[in-house]
């Protein structure tokens, strides 16, 4: 999260690690920089409003419907979220006239997209090691 050409906040995916499903890259981000605007003496909401989200993926749903309350004006990501994004790919949360649901915002998508797949193929070829085993993964490590 940039503000007045000063990162902010900055995330990645934190899901596994803490086992909290809110704990996406834009929900991090977001966190660090509500922790600089109390450091700062700065008003969070004026931040927020000047600030520009750039992310590798299409935020979520969840995340798209935080950024729009926060009033982001603006977020540029790389490659679309098909399953699961909020900025157009399932549901159109940034531009959509959704009543008190906050404000609109402009998405730039495709930026290095290319490099936003390839770091997404690296993310999930990483094994889960808090995910609970399969029951054929069980049953080959019973059988060793």
């Amino acid at each position: 999260m940039v503000y007045n050409n000063t990162v902010l906040g900055q995330g990645r995916n934190e899901v596994n690690e803490t086992k909290n499903a809110t704990r996406h890259a834009e929900m991090v981000a977001v966190d660090q920089v509500l922790a600089w605007c109390r450091q700062n003496c700065k008003n969070p909401v004026e931040v927020f409003e000047q600030t520009v989200l750039y992310v590798t993926v299409e935020p979520c749903i969840m995340c798209a419907g935080a950024l729009r309350l926060l009033k982001i004006p603006l977020v540029v990501y790389g490659c679309q979220n098909e399953r699961f994004g909020g900025c157009g790919s399932v549901l159109n949360i940034a531009a959509d006239d959704l009543l008190g649901t906050g404000t609109s915002f402009e998405c730039i998508a495709g930026y290095r997209a290319e490099e936003a797949v390839e770091m997404l193929k690296t993310f999930y070829k990483q094994e889960n090691p808090n995910a609970p085993k399969s029951k054929a993964r069980k049953k080959d490590s019973d059988e060793s």
